[in-house]
């Protein structure tokens, strides 16, 4: 089996936190690069199946998150990807992006404190006393939560599998990818903590059997963007803007 673990393309949220108060968490978009970033990473999977023995290929069940940001970025590798080689494409809510609760919408450590100073000190006591994977924001999710929910997604797509041999392509978030990729490889809880999310729109591939054992690769790196390429940063596939933050 293969699993091919994309991340998201970059969001108006990844170059403005802005866009997260304005749109709320689930409905950021696609920046214009970050849709042809998941392009590009459509291609990289594509060229690697290429590459592949005929009797090794499989086709691929495709499994995405359902926040706007990874549905386009789904739409993107639908867009490049042969037809023939996608069996199913599939949204499941439990690849959505970590909640943060209160802290939602802010992510600035400063602000977070000026808006709720007692429920700060407690995370921050709880991410200094038992670590960051187990310090649940107020009302939110921790990691450790995270993970839990990405065994139950694994534990899915296990049983889907088990009698078929098509390939995976999941399309997520930086602590959801993750997160499914230290249950998949049973790496330990200092994996997580020492571990970086991966890049918008990066690739990484786990590959392997039950017998001998599965490893991961990064299969594809993103591109930033270039000098001059400004009008970019719109959001991909809609006439929407960010209304600058007021001065307060």
């Amino acid at each position: 089996m293969r699993i091919f673990l994309v991340r998201h393309g970059e969001s108006l949220g990844n170059i403005n936190e802005q866009a997260y108060r304005q749109f709320g968490d689930h409905n950021v978009p696609l920046t214009k690069w970050g849709y042809r970033q998941a392009l590009a990473a459509a291609q990289a999977i594509a060229a690697y199946l290429a590459e592949l023995p005929r009797a090794e290929i499989q086709q691929l069940d495709i499994w995405y998150s359902p926040y706007l940001r990874t549905r386009q970025s789904k739409d993107a590798l639908v867009e490049v990807l042969p037809p023939h080689m996608v069996a199913s494409v599939r949204e499941d809510y439990l690849l959505r992006e970590q909640d943060f609760g209160l802290f939602t919408d802010i992510y600035d450590h400063a602000e977070r404190k000026q808006k709720f100073p007692d429920e700060f000190q407690k995370w921050a006591r709880l991410r200094s006393n038992s670590g960051k994977f187990y310090a649940r924001p107020p009302d939110g999710e921790s990691r450790a939560d995270v993970a839990q929910r990405l065994r139950l997604f694994l534990q899915t797509v296990t049983h889907d599998e088990r009698d078929g041999n098509n390939d995976l392509v999941i399309v997520g978030h930086g602590v959801t990818n993750r997160a499914f990729e230290m249950n998949f490889l049973h790496h330990p809880v200092d994996w997580f903590e020492r571990s970086d999310n991966p890049g918008n729109s990066d690739v990484t591939l786990i590959e392997g059997t039950r017998l001998q054992g599965y490893r991961s690769i990064l299969l594809h790196k993103a591109s930033d963007r270039r000098a001059g390429e400004d009008e970019l940063r719109d959001a991909y596939g809609s006439e929407l803007t960010l209304t600058p933050k007021a001065d307060t």
